[in-house]
């Protein structure tokens, strides 16, 4: 009887654990759905583990991150450099996302060139030109 019990337990834990690394592997995170705080980390998270030596597209930021925050796009010649923000800190608890509460991220012709405070000063000299 305690022989099959624990089988009974074993079983279940088994199962548990199945379904926890189902949900860890193939859940993905829907940042719309989230909350500020949530949100905020999730960005962060995504943003620190860019790698500088990859060109990753416009198209899979916004997807895996969702709509920026603010948005900016610049045509200089034949190069179209776009600057999308996304939460990162909070400053000030108004309701409204400001530039100083974001970390940009900086594509041109669709590809990342450059992120973090780099990218709104390199925003400011193409734009500006």
């Amino acid at each position: 009887m305690i022989k099959k019990v624990l089988q009974y337990i074993v079983l279940g834990l088994a199962v548990y654990g199945s379904i926890v690394m189902l949900v860890i592997n193939f859940y993905k995170d829907d940042p719309q759905a989230m909350i500020w705080q949530d949100r905020e980390a999730f960005n962060n998270r995504f943003i620190s583990k860019l790698d500088e030596n990859e060109a990753m597209p416009v198209e899979e930021v916004l997807e895996t991150l969702g709509s920026p925050d603010l948005t900016y796009v610049s045509k200089q010649q034949n190069d179209v450099y776009q600057i999308v923000y996304y939460r990162t800190q909070l400053v000030k608890s108004d309701g409204i996302t400001t530039q100083d509460e974001c970390t940009g991220l900086l594509f041109k012709n669709g590809l990342l060139l450059v992120w973090g405070d780099n990218a709104t000063l390199e925003y400011k000299k193409v734009s500006k030109d």
